[in-house]
């Protein structure tokens, strides 16, 4: 369920309601009377194809929804723009109108985006109320960004970007199985200089990576993103270290790993760089062909298999073929001592580098799993299920080795409102 208070912010409240709705979200919509000056709860009713709540005492009829039966239903409220009234009013446990009704009567999280001038937001009142709000009613905050206001003024205030917003929703939302655990994910090329202008490197986009930084992150763990360059945007709340090189990968992967309870190397590490770079250009001249000698890049998966004390930690390779996908990954499994391959054939069409979807098979010793060809963030949660599944110690004895369906989006239902 989505809340909306009056305030001009409340026009971005439309693109959040199309997030859901295009995430597969069941999404009612409540407007406080003041709402619609600023947007139409027509435009809602499109977005949602549902009626729009706007007053408590208009909805009689029994085949509609009131304010009781709509906080029942959803598994999260999402209330953008709280303005700085609306936020005072749920402090103080006030249900004079549908959004202030509904936080007050559900049962499910609560999830506040808010919006004000900047000295509204300042105000030792708002930040008492927003406390309350946060320890005492346990609701969730998507902080305000910064930047110039719609009333003139430039700072903290303005609404979260609403895929911020849809992201923390999603969070919420999602089961709290890696909570506590520290997961190193490696993304991304890396690039080994031949000049100050021209590199060695390979066809990885980064995208896997970061939709397995991306989903760790929502299922609590405590997620660090060693990024080679990429055009992708690092997940929003990761912590993320930036690398060009597989030396520099090299270098930030051993601060990393010293207290980490899981590894993920999605990255592609260019297996040779070049045996020397020139400090200037390389000038073409009238030379036809080139020699660039190359040396052996270090084997950074086979260096964590070989250091590790144990089983710890968790170590997760990536085998991106083109033939013989399965058995080079065995081979893989066993030569660099690790607990799981994701290996995936790159020549196969909506599968490997640059593309939004893919097509992997999760490789331990127990067997082969074969996961379902989707999108790449579905993917990453069908991998970190294996890595849930290796936590606690492995299926049991005859236990499907078939890959499971798309994971709910709720743990309190499929449907979401």
């Amino acid at each position: 369920m989505v809340g909306v208070a009056g305030g001009i912010a409340a026009y971005k409240a439309a693109e959040l309601v199309r997030l859901f709705d295009k995430a597969g979200a069941i999404v009612d919509v409540a407007m406080t009377p003041r709402a619609p000056h600023f947007i139409t709860p027509m435009t809602f009713q499109a977005l949602t194809r549902r009626p729009v709540f706007t007053d408590l005492f208009s909805l009689t009829d029994d085949e509609k929804i009131g304010h009781i039966q709509l906080a029942d239903a959803a598994d999260l409220v999402v209330i953008a723009p709280a303005t700085a009234d609306l936020i005072a009013r749920l402090a103080a446990g006030m249900a004079d109108d549908a959004v202030t009704a509904i936080a007050l009567a559900t049962r499910a999280p609560v999830l506040l985006a808010p919006s004000m001038n900047v000295n509204m937001w300042n105000h030792v009142l708002t930040q008492r109320n927003l406390v309350t709000l946060r320890d005492v009613a346990k609701y969730q905050i998507v902080a305000p960004g910064e930047g110039f206001l719609a009333c003139g003024w430039t700072g903290p205030g303005r609404l979260a970007d609403p895929p911020d917003i849809a992201e923390a929703a999603a969070h919420v939302l999602s089961v709290q199985d890696l909570t506590g655990v520290k997961v190193v994910v490696t993304a991304g090329p890396t690039y080994e200089a031949i000049d100050p202008v021209r590199f060695v490197g390979n066809r990885s986009s980064g995208k896997m990576g970061a939709a397995i930084a991306a989903a760790a992150q929502r299922r609590g763990a405590e997620v660090r993103l060693i990024f080679g360059p990429s055009g992708v945007a690092p997940p929003i709340g990761v912590t993320t270290s930036h690398v060009e090189s597989a030396a520099q990968l090299q270098w930030a992967l051993t601060n990393a790993v010293k207290d980490a309870d899981v590894v993920v190397m999605t990255a592609a590490v260019a297996d040779y760089r070049p045996a020397k770079v020139a400090d200037q250009k390389i000038k073409r001249g009238a030379n036809k062909t080139m020699q660039i000698d190359l040396v052996a890049n270090p084997d950074l998966l086979a260096n964590l298999g070989k250091q590790r004390k144990g089983k710890h930690p968790l170590l997760v390779g990536f085998a991106a073929e083109t033939t013989d996908v399965v058995a080079n990954a065995q081979a893989k499994l066993v030569s660099k001592n690790v607990d799981l391959i994701v290996a995936n054939d790159v020549a196969e069409p909506g599968s490997g580098f640059a593309v939004d979807t893919n097509h992997v098979q999760l490789v331990d010793r127990d067997g082969v799993t074969d996961v379902t060809p989707g999108p790449k963030t579905d993917v990453a949660h069908r991998i970190l299920d294996k890595i849930v599944e290796l936590r606690s110690a492995g299926p049991a004895p005859g236990t499907s080795r078939t890959a499971r369906g798309p994971r709910p989006k709720s743990s309190r239902g499929a449907k979401r409102r």
